[in-house]
């Protein structure tokens, strides 16, 4: 069954191909443009991601031990 209306997206128009040298000289050009973070801005955020894993490590913990001892209190209802 064919539905009516719909139209095919054109396909894009192919780019021209560009030898391995000017590839090159593209991609430096492009990384040249990258605003690298310093080696302070590195560190610091490093450490901002250590300490939230280690706190959202230990809040996870916090919620399991809590949702385990339920568990354990409704199967003790059980049994």
């Amino acid at each position: 069954m064919a539905i009516e209306g719909k139209m095919k997206a054109a396909p894009a128009p192919a780019k021209p191909r560009v030898s391995p040298g000017e590839f090159v000289r593209q991609v430096r050009a492009e990384v040249a443009k990258v605003s690298w973070p310093t080696r302070r801005e590195t560190i610091t955020t490093t450490i901002m991601v250590l300490i939230m894993t280690g706190l959202l490590s230990v809040f996870f913990l916090g919620v399991d031990q809590i949702l385990g001892r339920i568990v354990k209190f409704l199967l003790s209802l059980a049994g």
